[in-house]
């Protein structure tokens, strides 16, 4: 087993008037060569955009865009002709392959939104663009981690597809309790994110936004505090030839 752990005070930085972030790996003007991701996955931007603001059209390729908002709505638009607001509880996912342009506002004229905004490199290049986007179930996640992602013919399950063998899943716990997480895949690692609260995992004390990423194992126990929200990425840690 292996495992590396990023503190939330460790992230990288930026202010720049309506928009405040923190990187886990390098992105735009943050740059670490110890933090270029963690298998396919290349970015976890901890975005707070101010009431109104956002990002105008700008292009993606080849690349699983994943938006779960934490607080506030989002206004999507984009090349494929999809219109939408995402709303806390629910998330979106954006395959981008072959080519998208789209732009994202804070659908609010009042009140800030927070989110996080997750890449993850896709399996294959130059595959069909889509879109989709779902509300969950809050009780889905009560003291238990609940799947939101999985790879294409998974939406069985009621996940939201990419193209990748990559696990999205989300745990909200009201108790201290121990959970035993299985990986998905034989080569696969995972990156525990929290978003809110505390967790230990293999003998490391996590609060909130502090991340540990482990591979070369089958089986992690996870102990979560009592109000923690935590992310699990169960993602290959090498990608496709």
């Amino acid at each position: 087993m292996q495992t590396v752990l990023h503190k939330a005070s460790e992230r990288g930085y930026a202010k720049q008037g309506w928009l405040e972030t923190h990187h886990s790996f390098s992105f735009a003007s943050y740059y670490n060569p110890e933090k270029m991701g963690f298998g396919v996955l290349r970015v976890i931007n901890d975005d707070v955009i101010a009431s109104g603001e956002g990002f105008g059209k700008h292009p993606h390729n080849d690349m699983e865009i994943i938006t779960i908002p934490l607080s506030g709505t989002l206004a999507h638009e984009d090349s494929m002709g999809n219109v939408e607001t995402i709303e806390t509880g629910e998330v979106q996912v954006m395959s981008a392959g072959t080519g998208v342009e789209h732009s994202e506002f804070n659908a609010s004229e009042t009140e800030s939104i927070s989110l996080l905004q997750i890449w993850i490199l896709t399996r294959v290049k130059g595959v069909t663009p889509r879109y989709a986007q779902k509300l969950f179930n809050p009780h889905l996640f009560r003291n238990t981690f609940h799947q939101i992602v999985g790879p294409e013919g998974s939406e069985k399950n009621g996940n939201l597809p990419i193209y990748q063998d990559a696990f999205l899943s989300l745990g909200r716990f009201d108790t201290d309790m121990s959970i035993e997480y299985d990986l998905q895949k034989r080569g696969n690692g995972v990156y525990f994110f929290v978003i809110e609260g505390g967790m230990i995992a293999e003998g490391k004390q996590l609060e909130k936004r502090d991340a540990i990423g482990i591979w070369d194992t089958e089986k992690i126990n996870v102990q979560a505090k009592k109000g923690a929200f935590i992310l699990a990425l169960d993602v290959p840690m090498k990608a496709s030839e």
